[in-house]
């Protein structure tokens, strides 16, 4: 089969040309491989094969390596003779040089374009992975989430959300007998987990203007397929922060694209490096929204596939669906590795030429083990493959190149600013000093009724007593030796103290009854 995104192949001791056909690229695959064995090359190469197809591509560059995407490779290059020697290897005979289109995507704004999303887009089962939260302290965060469905609190960056939390707290009575206990010491671990990510860089992350998907889904005047490249080797210090923001920008997609069934080609093609800490230590909820996302984003028409160095990262009701498949060497020097290297070969479907558990120890690096869905979605025969030479630039441009093609880029401008509209952060602030003008003019309005009553009582002590009031009456007046006098002072007392404080916690509650 002569078409789709030609991987390699060729040569005497290894099978036919393996292409992916862009008919079933939505059916997802899986990319895997220990290190050094040549795994970003062939992520390179798919990317390439993708965008000249027309396919719009996002992927994350985790060693800085993807940016020569942008760049031409060069006949002068110390390595053109052996791609020349591989190209007559694997038969490639128009293999050309070239760059394709590239936008650059940074969630700090500083080797790309700033991306960002909101809280309340992030959604509560996102928001408490990325947190690490217990399930009690996810259950609070649900319970502030559903205030600010119901109060029309925007959760747009994180002081909305620190905010909103603190609301919850002093309102935790009245919102406990509605939703269940709310703990203090929760709200507290909440807000400590959200100062280490905000520490981490999180604020960039969380704010406006938010991403549009329709900027990742574009294309050029000539009919090529816009490579997106997140700059995420700075990211990986906040393993935790990127496999978030990356699983929300698939559940995105697979919520507000629409369904298109089985198109000839992908919408979009989305790779998934450093697949295994989207699933290490992940909730059993979480791996079942990744696998219910897995299933069926595919009628979207959004292809994914997984990167990682070993397949056994990759949860086996996931693993399943991966059905196109590049197998770079396992290591396997230990019982474990073993183990997991004949799990591996035995996923694939048998070649009767050679072993395959065989084979993925012994391909050297630009070698792989591949398998690729057929006509109907059948999986291929496994083969041994070299892997084709990327036409781009291997390796990184330099920042000059990169600071160039960013000012020249459709998005220069448009998600640099950050807007900061009213929102809860705002709004609670708003209606904290709402509360306390109420409370304090109620206090005011106590003490005037107070000294009025005061007056009255020290006139009538002044007619039993004559026109003359004695020294000593003075200064029993001064005492609380009658019952009015005695309430009086009293009154005060409170309204300095606890009842002015009850008065401030009455309107704050207040604020989130019978709205």
């Amino acid at each position: 089969m002569d078409s789709g995104v030609f991987v390699g192949g060729g040569g005497e001791a290894y099978g036919e040309k393996q292409f992916l056909d862009l008919k079933y690229a939505n059916r997802h695959g899986l990319v895997a491989g220990a290190t050094g064995t040549g795994k970003t090359v062939t992520l390179q190469i798919l990317a390439e094969g993708f965008s000249a197809a027309g396919v719009p591509v996002f992927l994350a560059d985790v060693k800085g390596d993807l940016s020569g995407l942008a760049k031409s490779g060069s006949p002068d290059g110390k390595l053109n003779d052996a791609f020349m020697d591989r190209n007559a290897k694997i038969g490639f005979d128009d293999f050309t040089y070239g760059a394709f289109p590239v936008t650059f995507w940074d969630l700090f704004g500083q080797q790309g374009h700033p991306i960002r999303t909101t809280v309340a887009e992030m959604g509560p089962l996102l928001l408490a992975r990325l947190l690490e939260l217990s399930e009690a302290q996810e259950g609070i965060l649900n319970i502030a989430f559903r205030l600010a469905d119901e109060e029309g609190l925007p959760l747009l960056d994180l002081k909305d959300l620190q905010a909103l939390l603190v609301c919850v707290g002093e309102n935790r009575a009245d919102l406990g007998l509605r939703y269940g206990n709310i703990s203090v010491a929760s709200i507290g671990a909440i807000q400590r987990r959200l100062l280490v990510i905000e520490n981490q860089g999180a604020t960039k992350l969380f704010g406006e203007p938010a991403l549009s998907l329709d900027d990742l889904i574009r294309g050029t005047p000539d009919g090529r397929g816009m490579i997106n490249i997140l700059a995420s080797d700075q990211l990986m210090a906040a393993p935790g922060l990127y496999a978030t923001f990356l699983l929300w920008l698939l559940s995105e997609l697979f919520e507000e694209l629409p369904e298109v069934g089985n198109p000839d080609k992908p919408k979009l093609v989305f790779f998934f490096d450093e697949a295994h800490l989207l699933f290490d230590d992940a909730p059993k909820v979480l791996l079942d929204k990744v696998e219910q996302v897995a299933r069926l984003i595919r009628s979207k028409g959004v292809g994914v596939f997984f990167i990682t160095q070993n397949p056994a990262d990759v949860p086996e009701d996931i693993l399943g669906q991966l059905g196109n498949r590049v197998q770079h060497a396992l290591r396997a020097f230990t019982a474990k590795d073993q183990k997991n290297l004949r799990l591996a070969a035995e996923t694939y479907r048998p070649n009767l030429r050679f072993s395959t558990e065989e084979a993925i120890r012994e391909v050297g690096t630009g070698e792989a083990v591949t398998s690729m869905l057929q006509k109907k979605g059948v999986p291929g025969i496994v083969e041994r493959t070299l892997i084709r030479p990327p036409s781009s630039q291997l390796g990184p441009i330099d920042t000059t190149e990169r600071k160039a093609m960013m000012a020249a880029s459709d998005m220069a401008g448009k998600y640099d600013k950050t807007l900061d509209r009213t929102s809860a952060y705002e709004m609670l602030a708003e209606r904290a000093k709402v509360a306390a003008d109420a409370a304090a003019q109620a206090e005011e309005a106590a003490e005037a009724v107070d000294a009025e009553a005061m007056a009255r009582e020290f006139n009538t002590a002044r007619r039993y007593s004559g026109t003359r009031v004695p020294r000593s009456t003075s200064r029993r007046l001064r005492q609380p030796d009658t019952i009015g006098s005695a309430m009086s002072e009293a009154l005060i007392k409170e309204l300095k103290g606890t009842t002015g404080r009850n008065i401030v916690r009455g309107i704050l509650g207040g604020l989130f009854k019978g709205r």
